[in-house]
């Protein structure tokens, strides 16, 4: 028995208990307090895992794809180890471990699915030797913390390179994760969309346009969104790989739907960006090797929780979620807003946290002029750069209703909107405004 792993893990619930208590999220702080009483507890407990361990990474979809994953796996019976809120630092994929421990400091797990922040893998490949990474997109993304995508890349390339036998499981839509994951020498499984599905009329800005091989621009037949499409190099050969999981005659509408190895899969989501989800959890849970029969059964009973298209429902007003912390992902949800063609409010709120990055300069890369359409019938701008917010959306000559205060705008439009509201958010206005939803919904059941 090992007196200081059990006290860390009792320290750890307590931690995270006490944070529940006076309504913070608290994982943070149990994995630090759990590290600090005893530092090799991630390594130790993830060697307890009985059967394989997953990591998520990726720019976009992390949160949905790994706790979809997870679903996936228990589903089929298993027993399964998750950090389900996007805690994705050391400190949370430690809570992950330790909050997920009995209290005689082991665990009873069949598999791990760990989201991972791209810069953490630094610090997390080091304790623990993933079985398999599902890579979503690379994006660029928070610019004053990764910098340019190369230099995450480059980490990323780094760290797979430390896990020789870790098998990739890869959006070959994407040229660079395609280029990461052929580089890399490890072995690989590829996912994707081989057949355009919706016009992609926007001014979207595109990362690696250029060969990663030999520096020629890329030729594309079609995009799906962003760089996402079928590319081919010119000059080298380098292209889109076939994929082992192909998603096939992809609707996307009031719900999604697409077939992949004669299955026909169907979910109640909105927004194209999820078929990317689904199917990376399904080339997941395959490429493991298990047969995948109840995952149409875990699509119907999964709840994107965490602000995920997630949904609320106060005085009779729909109101949905969602996480929109760069430009691709900001432009993705707009084209799931636009697909509601019936009227709405939309409430955006933008802050500048650490976690958020305090260059907001990527509001500019956002195709914000699609909200000019007359089923939007009012737009409020919120959070710490509201104002930033509100000059943005005059440069596209769309009037908006400044209210810096999260609540308050959203009973404002409750009161007086279409009963139709959409709240897009950064990532450090999300738990809060998730609990300002979910006391609002509470108080007028």
């Amino acid at each position: 028995m090992n007196i200081r792993r059990i006290a860390a893990i009792w320290a750890a619930k307590a931690a995270g208990a006490g944070c529940k208590l006076l309504g913070r999220q608290g994982v943070t702080w149990a994995g630090k307090i759990a590290l600090k009483i005893y530092p090799p507890i991630l390594q130790e407990l993830a060697a307890e895992v009985r059967k394989d361990i997953f990591v998520v990474c990726g720019t976009n979809g992390k949160t949905t794809t790994n706790n979809m994953l997870c679903a996936a796996l228990e589903e089929e019976g298993n027993k399964v180890i998750c950090n389900h809120t996007g805690s994705n630092m050391l400190n949370g994929v430690v809570a992950a471990f330790a909050l997920g421990a009995g209290m005689n400091g082991h665990i009873d797990a069949d598999y791990a699915c760990i989201e991972v922040d791209e810069a953490s893998t630094r610090h997390i490949f080091t304790k623990i030797k993933p079985n398999y990474m599902v890579m979503t997109n690379l994006f660029r993304d928070q610019l004053d913390r990764y910098g340019e995508i190369d230099i995450t890349m480059n980490i990323l390339e780094e760290m797979i390179r430390k896990v020789p036998d870790m098998k990739l499981i890869v959006n070959g839509d994407d040229a660079l994760s395609a280029y990461l994951a052929k580089d890399s020498g490890n072995a690989c499984i590829y996912y994707g969309i081989s057949r355009p599905v919706m016009k992609n009329e926007t001014n979207e800005i595109r990362e690696g346009r250029f060969c990663k091989c030999c520096g020629e621009r890329l030729q594309y037949s079609f995009y799906h969104y962003s760089q996402l499409g079928d590319y081919r190099c010119p000059k080298c050969g380098f292209k889109r790989p076939t994929p082992d999981f192909d998603a096939e005659d992809v609707k996307v509408g009031d719900q999604l739907s697409f077939s992949v190895e004669n299955r026909r899969i169907v979910a109640n989501y909105k927004g194209f960006y999820n078929v990317y989800n689904i199917l990376a959890a399904y080339a997941g849970i395959r490429t493991a090797g298990l047969k995948a029969e109840h995952f149409s059964d875990m699509l119907k009973k999964f709840n994107p929780e965490n602000g995920r298209m997630e949904q609320f429902r106060i005085k009779g007003t729909s109101v949905i979620l969602n996480l929109a912390k760069n430009p691709a992902g900001f432009n993705q949800n707009i084209s799931a807003v636009m697909q509601d063609r019936s009227p709405k409010d939309v409430i955006i709120a933008i802050n500048d946290n650490a976690q958020d990055g305090i260059d907001i300069s990527w509001l500019w890369d956002v195709d914000f002029d699609r909200f000019s359409d007359e089923s939007v019938r009012s737009i409020t701008v919120s959070g710490i750069r509201c104002q930033d917010m509100r000059l943005r959306m005059k440069y596209v000559d769309i009037p908006s209703v400044l209210e810096a205060d999260v609540e308050k705008a959203i009973c404002d439009r409750v009161e007086d909107g279409t009963g139709n509201l959409y709240v897009l958010v950064n990532y450090t206005a999300l738990f809060s405004t998730r609990n300002i939803l979910k006391k609002l919904e509470g108080e007028h059941k």
